[in-house]
């Protein structure tokens, strides 16, 4: 049964390590250099699933309604954009910008140059820390600030959070406040980055938060049905990316060689699409009523790491046990009700 999800992840992985150790070949000409070309490939794809399992929970309670078609888009067009957009593209858009040169110019520089060019990625941890944070946190809030959000895990807070939902724009002043708390210890040019990051952050999850009411609309119209599975569609690429920011970046404290980065990561984003689509079509998340809760708490406490490294650099490891960690607990409360549920 799982061999059904997991056939298309398990080839990308064998072909993906054959590229790995064809690349480790290519670059250093020995046998050594391909195998630990190899190890480095397998050690970065566990870690972005181990960084993005709460992501696929996640984009499961998004992708429960929209309707097979664009499940299928998701995890087609999906990982086209999350392998080549995010793991190529993105770096790749950072260093031009930063560095002030053309989308050439900056594949050169990944080539010929990887030193210089993971020194730009570095210096640009600031921003990408803001606009991240910023985002990651706003998903959190929306889901715990909602009057119609009926499971709580933790009853005191997530009850006094639904009620708190009346007050328009609560989960806004709140992020603002720790944005400004975040950004005040920072020098005064560092600030002004940081700050116009989050801003954007900011802006990006209200215009994919309005983009979705408008489509969602569509369900009011059967012929615009489509339409509705694009919202939902846009918004799970947005906050894939948001969550592929601290593997991207973490990546390079173990290779600087981008294709080697992209592929090990690759490998990775393709088991997420196809744990999501599991978590769907099994109906997992209304089984473990808390699996969800966990792994909002996950994303929540991500993106206050996220903002953290701009002023002190966090292991990834970190954050990884972290996110393992709740949704474990989250897990273990979930069989604990339903043991209770079905024995009363």
């Amino acid at each position: 049964m799982l061999r059904r999800y997991f056939f298309w992840p398990m080839t990308f992985t064998v072909i993906g390590l054959g590229a790995i150790f064809w690349l480790g070949i290519s670059t250093y000409g020995t046998l050594y250099g391909a195998l630990s070309f190899f190890f480095i490939g397998a050690v970065l794809s566990i870690l972005e699933i181990s960084l993005s399992f709460d992501n696929a929970i996640v984009n499961a309670n998004k992708l429960q309604y929209m309707t097979p078609v664009w499940q299928r888009r998701f995890l087609t067009w999906g990982i086209l954009i999350a392998v080549f957009g995010m793991r190529i593209v993105f770096p790749l858009a950072i260093v031009a910008i930063a560095a002030k040169i053309g989308p050439i110019a900056a594949i050169k520089l990944a080539v010929l140059d990887p030193d210089e060019y993971a020194r730009i990625i570095d210096a640009s941890h600031v921003s990408i820390a803001a606009f991240g944070g910023t985002f990651l946190m706003m998903v959190a809030l929306t889901y715990f600030v909602d009057e119609e959000k009926e499971v709580d895990w933790f009853v005191t807070l997530e009850a006094k959070l639904r009620q708190w939902a009346s007050l328009r724009g609560l989960e806004i002043a709140f992020v603002i406040l720790v944005i400004l708390a975040f950004a005040w210890s920072l020098p005064p040019t560092v600030m002004a980055t940081f700050l116009l990051s989050a801003l954007f952050g900011l802006l990006t999850f209200l215009l994919v938060e309005l983009l979705g009411n408008l489509l969602d609309r569509a369900d009011e119209a059967a012929d615009m049905a489509r339409a509705g599975g694009l919202g939902a569609f846009l918004y799970l690429e947005v906050l894939d990316a948001s969550f592929s920011f601290d593997g991207v970046i973490g990546a390079f404290a173990f290779t600087k060689n981008l294709f080697l980065i992209a592929i090990g990561l690759g490998i990775g984003a393709f088991y997420v699409r196809s744990m999501t689509i599991m978590l769907v079509e099994r109906n997992t998340l209304s089984e473990f009523r808390y699996l969800e809760h966990g792994a909002f708490y996950s994303i929540f406490l991500l993106s206050v790491i996220m903002f953290a490294q701009s002023h002190v650099h966090i292991p990834e490891v970190i954050t990884g046990f972290i996110g393992i960690a709740l949704i474990g607990l989250a897990l273990i409360a979930s069989l604990r009700y339903n043991r209770n549920f079905r024995g009363a």
